[in-house]
């Protein structure tokens, strides 16, 4: 079969030849984010970087930016079933991740959507948007943390969010994170607790999995107000490590290194006013 080059010039292309394994699949369930930095699309992104093929199934349309949440729209329930309903129908869901599920009944559909399914979940409890809006209802808090949290194999809260699902005040130290990040995983899963709103010149996120010891992953802080969208990206890597065959922990660690890196390069890609996005493609075609 010939086909057309840019330059107008004909090549062969060879159906057949040297074929490879057909790639992992994973399902994001989560919020559409308008300016492309986070939500869906981060999370599509963040997989295809990684190797993965990225299914999706779209819980709100948010209007937004680099600046700002104007709009949120929740997609109906039965749509939202239903697109959970046909990815895994037809495709071999390797991993799913969950972010944005503004109201309890979103909650509770998408935990209805996935009640047969047997692979890893990475659940991002989002809650607030880097711009400041709200993007959980108070009242759908109390639905992630009993229907959800419980069914994740890895929950992955920031400070704020952690002491939000626990009715407590953000930890302002690793003790109090380490104590806040068992109370969730006494509920069932493993729980990575971000420490990227924590003070200090090194990041530091804790993984606590049963009762093994915490494992810390240390990353300098990075001086950059562009880090749009990290939380999705995040748990969207691990998700991709998982639906390739990683266990829990290694999974973690190669995405808080992807993730590192698509922080430092996210000041290449100059996209927007505000908070802009990190760059997911680095590794692909960011600084040589």
């Amino acid at each position: 079969m010939d086909a057309t080059t840019r330059d107008g010039t004909a090549e062969t292309l060879h159906h057949g030849a040297g074929k490879q394994a057909p790639p992992a699949i994973a399902l994001t369930i989560a919020g559409s984010d308008s300016g492309g930095g986070a939500g869906i699309q981060a999370d599509l992104k963040a997989f295809s970087a990684l190797g993965v093929y990225g299914a999706s199934a779209i819980t709100a349309i948010t209007a937004q930016n680099t600046r700002a949440v104007t709009h949120i729209h929740d997609i109906p329930l039965d749509v939202v079933a239903g697109q959970i309903a046909a990815v895994l129908d037809d495709l071999d869901v390797a991993a799913v991740k969950i972010g944005m599920l503004s109201s309890p009944e979103i909650v509770e559909t998408v935990a209805e959507a996935l009640a047969t399914y047997k692979g890893p979940v990475v659940l991002d409890p989002v809650m607030v948007a880097k711009s400041g809006a709200q993007l959980l209802r108070d009242e759908a808090v109390a639905a992630v943390r009993d229907i959800l949290v419980p069914r994740a194999t890895l929950v992955t809260p920031n400070l704020p969010e952690a002491a939000l699902l626990l009715g407590e005040e953000p930890a302002t130290d690793l003790a109090a994170a380490e104590r806040q990040g068992r109370a969730l995983a006494a509920l069932g899963p493993a729980v990575l607790m971000k420490g990227g709103h924590a003070q200090g010149a090194v990041c530091t996120d804790l993984l606590i999995a049963g009762d093994l010891p915490s494992v810390a992953l240390k990353a300098l802080r990075l001086d950059t107000k562009n880090t749009h969208g990290t939380g999705c990206t995040l748990s969207a890597a691990i998700a991709a490590g998982l639906a390739k065959g990683a266990d829990l922990a290694q999974a973690v660690r190669e995405a808080h290194a992807y993730l590192h890196g698509a922080i430092a390069c996210a000041d290449e890609l100059r996209v927007g006013s505000g908070h802009g996005p990190v760059h997911h493609f680095y590794r692909q075609w960011g600084r040589q």
